[in-house]
């Protein structure tokens, strides 16, 4: 089933990553990065996670996220501040993973336009139905999974600001708008949930 489906529920076994992101990219981009993530796997040199699988586990995910996008990207990324770093993060996720696309195109960007911008699982089993209604893959998947899945989402939604204490909706505001129109990549700024006259703002 799964040769025909373009999901993964592989969020489950990192998250947002970002620490470990950071950390690990200097040894993506060197040209040695084969050699140099095999040996952090084994020696636990920069992540420091204690369990050898789990460092397997989150590096496989962060190389993938690595290969979503052009390799100058993270170039750029480096020389972020934070903030915009957990935006950009964001960005990268969405491209990875369409099951985070879906929820954010289907769910988020809808609940935003509501009366209460709000978001909870419920809102994402709602749109794990349609999904599964249409994709065996994902149907096959076990209500426990479903759930890590949709929980990971709304984690990810609160590292990047996105999502408050009460689970509230807000808009991101990237410094560098300009970057994503240079890299051909507009369509991010209705993901912040940014009107057109805010983003004119921003790249003022």
């Amino acid at each position: 089933m799964k040769v025909n489906s373009p999901y993964s529920a592989s969020i489950t076994g990192g998250g947002f990553l970002i620490n470990e992101t950071n950390a690990l990219l200097p040894l993506l981009l060197d040209e040695n990065a084969d050699a140099l993530i095999k040996d952090e796997v084994l020696n636990n040199n920069i992540l420091h996670i204690n369990s050898e699988k789990s460092r397997q586990r989150n590096v496989a995910e962060i190389k993938r996220r690595f290969e979503a996008v052009p390799r100058s990207f993270w170039y750029d990324y480096m020389s972020m501040d934070d903030a915009d770093k957990r935006i950009a993060l964001f960005f990268v996720l969405l491209k990875t993973y369409k099951i985070l696309f879906d929820f954010h195109a289907n769910v988020t960007m809808r609940r935003w336009r509501s009366a209460t911008q709000d978001i909870s699982i419920d809102d994402l089993f709602m749109e794990f139905n349609s999904i599964s209604a249409k994709d065996e893959f994902v149907d096959s998947w076990s209500d426990s999974t479903k759930k890590k899945v949709a929980s990971g989402y709304l984690s990810i939604l609160r590292q990047c600001n996105m999502l408050d204490e009460n689970d509230h909706l807000k808009a991101l505001r990237p410094t560098n708008v300009e970057f994503y129109f240079g890299i051909g990549e507009p369509w991010f700024f209705d993901a912040c949930l940014l009107e057109p006259y805010e983003i004119e703002t921003l790249k003022q």
